[in-house]
């Protein structure tokens, strides 16, 4: 089994997206392999918050529910629990390879770069964008979880 979890700023808008969007592409792989998803938020600002509803619209327009879904910090423990840690851009990169423990279980890396989507490429946040740029969001990250959804069938 692998366990990934996604981590952004506050766990509301490109991380539930990236949750969402990956896990829908692995489901429709119907694969036998075991792959769990989840998302985190460098910051506990919107602890227990739903996702931003431009991204829950945006997702929804393409046919993912990503309503469901709470927003919580990042806790060390994921460090141990997961097995890779992917994000945005490399702020949060930075801040995660702060954080990260020694003797953490946890690979951490860039979604567009570690998917081969992108080479040291970055999903800019739509926060305080229209809808335009949660789709430009959206077609970034559905790049990237093709690309790590073809790669994690290769592990």
């Amino acid at each position: 089994m692998t366990d990934v979890l996604f981590v952004c700023l506050g766990n509301i808008c490109r991380s539930p997206l990236m949750e969402g969007i990956t896990r829908s592409r692995w489901q429709a792989q119907a694969s036998a392999s075991s792959v769990s998803f989840d998302s985190a938020g460098i910051g506990g600002w919107h602890a227990g918050a739903p996702p931003d509803a431009r991204a829950v619209a945006t997702a929804h327009r393409h046919g993912i529910d990503i309503s469901g879904q709470r927003a919580r910090k990042l806790a060390i423990s994921d460090f141990q629990r997961f097995d890779l840690i992917l994000c945005a851009d490399r702020g949060n990169l930075e801040v995660l390879q702060q954080q990260r423990p020694k003797n953490s279980r946890a690979a951490c890396a860039l979604f567009l770069d570690w998917s081969g989507a992108r080479q040291d490429g970055e999903i800019p946040d739509p926060y305080t964008g229209d809808e335009r740029a949660f789709e430009a969001v959206y077609t970034l990250i559905d790049l990237a979880a093709t690309g790590m959804v073809q790669r994690l069938h290769r592990l």
